[in-house]
C-alpha cells in the first residue's frame, strides 16, 4: 500500500508540474523584421536583432516565454489592435499622433536619425538650401516623413516599403538623399557598401521621445510590468550587454532635435 501510495503521489507531482509549465506566461511579440540590426530574418529564418534580444531578456526577466511573429511596418499597429500579438517590439519611435492609437513603455533608445548620399556628390553638410531640387528617399511611415514635410516640402520624396529596397535605390543612383536611423544605415554601409556616406548631423525629430514597446490602449497592466523589467535589465547591465553587441556607442544618449538644426 506504502508503495501503491508512493506511486501515486509521483504521479502528482508530476501532473502538477505539467500543468504548470503549460501555464507558463507567454508574451506574444511583433517585429517587421526588415530594420537590420534592431530586427531582422537570419539566413535560418529565425528573427534576429537588437530589439528581439531587449524583448527577449524582458521576458526572461518576467519569467515568460517569447513567441516572436512579423509584420509589415505600414499595418504593424492595425495588427497590435487586432491582438495579432501583444507587443510591438520593433524600433518604434514614440510621437503624439502613435500614442492616441497604443500605449507606449518608456523609451530604451533614442534612434537618432541621419542623412546619407552618394560619395560622388560630395556633400559635406544637408540643409533645405544644400538639398534644392534633389531626390530624397525613405521608408513608408518612418517619423522622416513628417521631418521632410516640414522642413524639405521643395523636395522630390520617394517612400519604400522596407528600408532595403530605399538602400537598392541608394546604391542604384536613383536617389540624391536616403533618410532615417544612422543605426540600420550605418549598419548597411558596413556591409561593404562603399558608394555612399553620411552626411550633416544626426538628429531626433521634433515631438519623439526615443524607441519604445507599444501595446494596445487597454494593456495598462501588462505595459507596467514590461517597463519595470526593463529598468531592471538597464540596472543589472543586461541591457548594455546586449548593446555592445551591435554598437561600438552609447545609443540612449539624446541628439539634437530637428529643429534646431534644420529649422535656423
Amino acid at each position: 500500500m506504502r508503495k501503491i501510495a508512493l506511486y501515486a503521489g509521483t504521479i502528482a507531482a508530476i501532473a502538477l508540474a505539467t500543468t504548470g509549465a503549460t501555464r507558463a506566461e507567454t508574451i506574444r511579440m511583433g517585429a517587421e523584421g526588415a530594420y537590420a540590426p534592431f530586427n531582422y530574418v537570419a539566413e535560418n529564418g529565425q528573427l534576429k536583432g537588437f530589439d528581439i534580444d531587449v524583448g527577449n531578456a524582458i521576458c526572461a526577466q518576467l519569467k515568460a516565454q517569447c513567441e516572436w511573429s512579423m509584420n509589415e511596418w505600414s499595418g504593424i499597429i492595425p495588427a497590435l489592435q487586432a491582438s495579432k500579438f501583444d507587443v510591438i517590439a520593433s524600433s518604434m519611435a514614440i510621437t503624439e499622433e502613435r500614442m492616441k492609437q497604443v500605449n507606449f513603455s518608456d523609451p530604451y533608445y533614442f534612434n537618432a536619425m541621419r542623412f546619407v548620399a552618394p560619395k560622388e556628390l560630395g556633400l559635406t553638410e544637408v540643409t533645405p538650401a544644400a538639398a534644392k531640387g534633389m531626390v530624397i528617399g525613405t521608408q513608408s511611415g518612418s517619423i522622416a516623413v513628417t521631418m521632410l514635410k516640414q522642413f524639405f516640402p521643395g523636395n522630390e520624396v520617394k517612400l519604400y516599403p522596407t528600408l532595403g529596397e530605399a538602400f537598392l535605390d541608394m546604391k542604384s543612383g536613383r536617389l540624391d538623399l536616403l533618410v532615417e536611423s544612422k543605426f540600420a544605415i550605418a549598419d548597411w554601409l558596413a556591409k561593404g557598401e562603399d558608394c555612399c556616406a553620411f552626411v550633416g548631423q544626426e538628429f531626433l525629430q521634433d515631438g519623439t521621445r526615443g524607441a519604445g514597446l507599444a501595446f494596445r490602449q487597454e494593456d495598462t497592466a501588462l505595459r507596467d510590468r514590461v517597463n519595470a523589467a526593463l529598468a531592471e535589465i538597464i540596472r543589472n547591465g543586461t541591457y548594455d550587454d546586449i548593446r555592445k553587441k551591435y554598437f561600438g556607442f552609447d545609443i540612449r544618449a539624446k541628439p539634437k532635435n530637428a529643429s534646431q538644426i534644420f529649422g535656423q
